[in-house]
């Protein structure tokens, strides 16, 4: 497997365009610097409350489905990094807080990681990680 390219200006480049410069890479890499995926995916990631991580959740989740739908392996996988991401940003908050708040932070991440895995067992999307891996991985 391919590591992810840190040393690619990702600010001008559109991966949608050359999906041949996407590495998976490991956990959430690239989730903060690959367009146009990270301006379509970053205003919906919210964790805060169980409310917000369903509303994000489920509208990255709906962003999922249209990249694959598309063919489009990279927004799928940024998509399913985002869902990724706010499991494990909630669970760093629930583990470092007390009381309430940290309760509301495990009930988040219960949120976003019912939806990560989903979304990780997706046939679609595992059929466009092989292709894209055979393909340019290669």
């Amino acid at each position: 497997m391919r590591g992810f390219d840190y040393s690619l200006d990702y600010a001008s480049l559109d991966l949608r365009e050359h999906p041949e410069l996407y590495a998976v890479g490991r956990g959430e890499q690239g989730v903060f610097h690959v367009e146009p995926y990270k301006s379509e995916l970053l205003p919906l990631w919210e964790f805060a409350t169980v409310e917000k991580a369903e509303r994000a959740s489920a509208a990255i989740t709906e962003r999922f489905r249209c990249y694959l739908d598309e063919g489009d392996f990279v927004g799928a996988d940024l998509a399913r990094k985002y869902l990724q991401m706010g499991y494990t940003r909630a669970r760093r908050y629930a583990n470092r807080q007390e009381g309430e708040k940290a309760e509301v932070k495990a009930e988040a991440a219960q949120v976003f990681k019912a939806a990560w895995d989903a979304a990780a067992g997706d046939p679609a999307y595992r059929r466009l990680r092989e292709q894209h891996r055979e393909k340019y991985d290669a």
